[in-house]
């Protein structure tokens, strides 16, 4: 192993992390439209302004917290506010249970509701007045009229009593012809400022689609009208606008295909959704609902997505694919602390962040990338470690976020996987399943990660028995391993027959992942594997301070894997003091400058390279074995791939 390839090179050296002169983010000045505080999306973006402009649906695919929502919003800003329309729906004389639906101008619903009213308050007025007079009338008369038995008097005032309670009711129930026929306003633009944007995520069908509510009274005049029972649907309440509906495919497929309906006809009748209610007996004339669609969901979405509904928004739109990363350049890292600023500005309760705060921020952006010389664009977990950190400062009294204060949100707003992780490695050192010192044939410590981002140590021990058939040995292993997992291990037994000549039909080897009871999955242990195996057919100790992880190809190449800072990250809060990691992998690596002086780091890209750093005492030659069979036209690609990435470095 070269010495320039075992050291650190800084990426930043030579370039600012940002380059705004700002004491805070009280400086920086907040875009008003949304979709200039869009940050990443540039492919998404510009698709969106587009539809916008052609009135084209949009399907967005992508990982949670990366701006769908933030897009479908910021849509709805950019349509025209001057073709908003009210809509009405008023009784029909020929058929009540047909209601009319009429179509007029932004804010000339609200008047005419107005005038209807009017005019109505003046006949319940009326009403009032007669249901008081009616019973006043009886009683009067119970109480004054000259009856032949004075005693029978009492009962025939309770009676009056009575008769004049139901007719005061009965008045108060009945409506005249000119409350009867006010119209109800389904759909009020008056108040919008740009066209109106309704989030459909998770809705039922009734209010997708509108609904009718029952009416128990049915008869007799004491029943609603059937015109004012009508709901409008989110459908309708977006003509003109934008429907969002994330994870649509939890919809039903009748839901979806209702909603493909309305889509093509721009209109869509109103009817009772449950065919048990009075409602059910009321259809309204076709009411318009001419939106945009914003359909968001993440890839299995597409598995549950009726077919005609993709195909109508492939067809009249646009499917985009959301980045889940941008490339760590200045102009980007600048575009972090106006990220900031905004997210400061929607929470209003933290205070602002200072430059340095600022960029620790942007080192965690870098931290959570999930490729090199990347920044994450997961901004909502992001935006929680914003505000968890403008909690603390705000619990401190402080009138501004320090660097500190972003250093305590980093454990107080952590995942549940890294509070388990952490415990989990806490309760491993406790009782000695994890160590860090000291040197054991056949126990290599493996690094893993546990849900997105955080890493965890697992132990993988090898042994080596007899064989139990006289025709061949089985590597067997154990631990929950999943489909990739096992193929791994079984790929060990190639790179030590090929390479070593150790002939393996005499032997079992066991391989062990100790108390992985949450199960294996992925080959990033493999190069643990064959490490352990190797020790274990040698008898030569492995060193406990040290931890590896890798993916290891039948010719013994180390291959890249993901999550490389948070599993080196759990090594150092493990104790370890150095790692093996992929070469292609060492600028992934993002650390604080305290956790630097914690670890080292060894690159490799051959499996010789990690036997070198990880066995003891190499007294069987076995390192040799595997150096002599690289070919010269692999270690030319070898050469080429470390010049490469050096440059990349720099």
């Amino acid at each position: 192993m070269t010495k320039s390839a075992t050291k650190k090179v800084d990426t930043t050296k030579d370039e600012p992390l940002i380059d705004v002169s700002i004491k805070t983010t009280a400086e920086i000045p907040v875009p008003t439209r949304l979709i200039d505080q869009v940050l990443g999306q540039k492919r998404a973006t510009d698709l969106v302004k587009k539809a916008a402009i052609q009135r084209r649906n949009v399907l967005l695919i992508g990982e949670p917290g990366t701006g769908k929502s933030m897009l479908g919003a910021a849509m709805a800003e950019l349509l025209p506010r001057e073709d908003l329309e009210d809509i009405l729906c008023v009784p029909n004389r020929k058929d009540p249970n047909t209601p009319k639906i009429v179509t007029i101008g932004s804010g000339e619903g609200r008047r005419i509701i107005d005038r209807y009213t009017e005019k109505s308050a003046k006949g319940q007025n009326l009403r009032m007045i007669i249901s008081l007079i009616i019973p006043l009338a009886i009683m009067m008369y119970v109480i004054f009229v000259p009856l032949g038995n004075p005693d029978s008097r009492p009962t025939l005032v309770l009676m009056g009593l009575f008769v004049s309670f139901f007719s005061f009711l009965i008045m108060n129930q009945l409506r005249s012809r000119s409350e009867n026929l006010v119209p109800k306003l389904l759909v009020d633009t008056s108040q919008q400022t740009h066209a109106p944007f309704n989030d459909a995520t998770g809705a039922h069908a009734g209010s997708l689609l509108g609904d009718v509510r029952h009416d128990p009274f049915q008869s007799g005049g004491l029943g609603t009208p059937a015109h004012e029972r009508v709901e409008s649907g989110l459908i309708h309440k977006s003509h003109k606008g934008v429907l969002f509906c994330d994870e649509i495919s939890t919809l039903g497929m009748r839901t979806q295909q209702q909603l493909l309906t309305a889509m093509q006809e721009k209109e869509f009748q109103i009817t009772g959704q449950s065919e048990l209610s009075s409602g059910a007996m009321v259809r309204t004339d076709p009411v318009p609902c001419d939106f945009v669609l914003i359909a968001a969901g993440n890839l299995p979405t597409l598995a549950n997505m009726h077919p005609a509904l993709r195909s109508r928004i492939r067809g009249y739109g646009y499917e985009v694919y959301m980045d889940i990363d941008m490339p760590d350049t200045l102009e980007n890292r600048n575009k972090i602390v106006r990220f900031v600023a905004q997210e400061v500005s929607k929470d209003g309760r933290i205070p602002h962040f200072t430059k340095e705060a600022v960029e620790e921020i942007i080192r965690e952006f870098r931290r959570r990338a999930k490729r090199k010389h990347g920044l994450t664009l997961m901004f909502r977990d992001m935006g929680g470690l914003i505000r968890a950190a403008g909690d603390i400062a705000r619990e401190k009294e402080a009138t501004i976020v320090k660097v500190e204060h972003v250093a305590a949100a980093k454990i107080l707003a952590g995942p549940l996987e890294q509070q388990l992780a952490e415990k989990f490695i806490e309760n491993r050192r406790s009782y000695q399943i994890i160590l860090n010192e000291g040197a054991i044939t056949g126990r290599v410590n493996a690094l893993a990660v546990m849900g997105d981002r955080s890493g965890i140590v697992m132990n993988v021990e090898a042994e080596v028995t007899p064989a139990l058939s006289s025709q061949e040995g089985k590597i067997i292993a154990t631990g929950k391993l999943g489909e990739i997992a096992q193929e791994s291990v079984l790929n060990v037994s190639a790179i030590i027959k090929k390479y070593t000549g150790i002939d393996l039909s005499q032997h079992d080897v066991h391989v062990q992942f100790l108390q992985s009871y949450e199960g294996i999955e992925g080959d990033s242990a493999s190069v643990s594997v064959a490490t352990a195996v190797v020790s274990a057919l040698t008898n030569i100790p492995v060193r406990q301070d040290i931890a590896m992880t890798g993916s290891l190809s039948v010719r013994g190449e180390v291959l890249p894997i993901g999550g490389t800072t948070f599993k080196t990250e759990a090594a150092i809060e493990a104790g370890i003091k150095t790692v093996i990691v992929p070469l292609a992998n060492y600028s992934d690596i993002v650390l604080g400058k305290e956790e630097e002086k914690l670890v080292k780091i060894i690159p490799v890209t051959r499996f010789w390279q990690v036997l070198e750093a990880a066995l003891v005492e190499d007294t069987s030659g076995i390192i040799e074995k595997f150096k002599a069979g690289i070919t010269e036209y692999e270690m030319k690609l070898e050469e080429k791939l470390k010049k490469e990435l050096k440059k990349r470095r720099k």
